[in-house]
């Protein structure tokens, strides 16, 4: 299992590029976390901390495609560390004024939010100019998969971390200062500076005129509305069982399950198309939420978690190989920006909806709507099958400045369409 990964991490600048990608996003990662406690040692509620958090994370969800078009046409270096430096000046500012002034806060925590640079598709589009066959694409796509969920575990001890030693303003400061470092790594490495998009048509919707990938985007809704709800429901059962120990036992249960699938997913090579591979793996993550239903004691319950997140990280890198088939020439980072905005705006849903669920129905039914919500994806990528597997593709990853190897036509586009 080891060797794919070896293979992947020995490459030429691929270690340095995962590192800087994972230390450059950061401060998005540990967001909520940080802004929750910079906020209660203020003086703020816990209402406040909710509301800045929210705004940071729509802000985040326009910003990422938006620059992610950004860097299709003018290439990495140029927008991914104004964007970081932006992003990180608009925290510190943040962190200097407080909130005593709240239409400024609101305003700095929407700004940072904004500009975070989209790392995780600039990323992907680089692999296939840094590794050399389709199966060591797929792998790292795992890799990148895995690599985050270490991430957003470690992250937030970090938070905790710099807090215990210095302060939340220092912690706020330190992490979007890492952050910054991190993308600067990445921007003055050979691969991003030499990367180029493929010449693009000028239009108002970039990658969001491909039918192929609004129809993974619509499945992948609902997989984020899954994560948002498991959340929730993890509250209300850890209230009665033990407490915050529990839910966070329950959490990290989540994130070790899918960490091993991804994991042992990565190392393999799959054949067939990835399409009718991910509707099994969609499948496989509704029916591994069931069990939850059944709520038994703390132990087991930690145990069920671990299983709910095994085909989480599966069904993410498998989506990434599909973004690749059905972005449009010259979108490919915009579309990669497009999959992590509609996962965080779905699972930011799920949260939403797990609330009145839980307090109609309590854990019990809580923790059904992650199974449903699964149940819908399954049923979006059946109901779309055509579309999905539509473009004619040749299932090879050529060496190129893009990861776009298909050349697939864009329907129904003419020079009327253009911006």
């Amino acid at each position: 299992m080891a060797t794919g990964y070896l293979e992947i991490l020995r490459a030429r600048h691929a270690m340095r590029l995962l590192t800087g990608t994972l230390v450059g996003r950061l401060p998005n990662a540990v967001a909520s976390v940080a802004l929750l406690l910079f906020v209660r040692a203020e003086g703020g509620s816990y209402s406040l901390a909710g509301a800045l958090a929210a705004v940071y994370g729509v802000a985040n969800a326009v910003g990422q495609p938006l620059l992610g078009r950004l860097v299709d046409v003018h290439g990495q270096p140029r927008v991914q560390l104004p964007a970081a430096v932006l992003s990180a000046l608009a925290m510190a500012g943040f962190a200097f004024a407080g909130i005593g002034p709240l239409p400024l806060a609101y305003v700095l925590v929407a700004a940072s939010g904004l500009f975070t640079p989209p790392l995780e598709g600039g990323l992907r589009a680089l692999w296939p100019s840094v590794l050399r066959r389709e199966d060591q694409v797929h792998t790292a796509y795992a890799l990148d998969a895995v690599a985050q969920e270490v991430m957003f575990t470690a992250g937030p001890l970090l938070v905790t971390l710099c807090v215990s030693l210095w302060s939340e303003r220092v912690a706020l400061l330190v992490l979007n200062g890492l952050g910054v470092l991190g993308a600067l790594s990445v921007v003055l490495s050979r691969p991003s500076r030499q990367w180029r998009s493929e010449p693009r048509e000028a239009h108002w919707l970039g990658a969001l005129r491909s039918p192929g990938l609004l129809a993974l985007l619509a499945a992948f809704l609902f997989v984020g509305i899954a994560m948002g709800s498991i959340a929730v429901a993890a509250v209300s059962y850890a209230d009665g069982h033990g407490g915050d120990a529990v839910y966070g036992w329950m959490m990290a249960g989540v994130g070790l399950g899918a960490l091993v699938g991804g994991t042992v997913y990565g190392a393999r090579r799959w054949a067939g198309a990835p399409e009718r591979r991910l509707r099994v793996l969609v499948a496989l993550l509704a029916v591994c939420y069931v069990p939850l239903t059944l709520m038994p004691g703390p132990a087991w319950m930690v145990l069920l978690s671990v299983l709910a997140g095994v085909f989480l990280a599966p069904c993410i890198a498998c989506a990434f190989v599909i973004v690749d088939r059905h972005a449009p020439a010259g979108t490919v980072t915009e579309a990669f920006s497009w999959l992590v905005t509609t996962f965080v705006v779905g699972a930011s849903v799920g949260t939403g909806l797990a609330g009145p669920v839980v307090e109609a129905g309590g854990a019990l039914w809580g923790f059904a709507l992650p199974g449903v919500a699964g149940a819908v994806s399954l049923l979006v990528l059946l109901a779309t099958g055509r579309v999905l597997t539509g473009p004619a593709v040749g299932g090879v990853v050529v060496v190129s400045s893009e990861n776009d190897p298909n050349r697939a036509a864009q329907p129904r586009f003419s020079s009327g369409d253009r911006a």
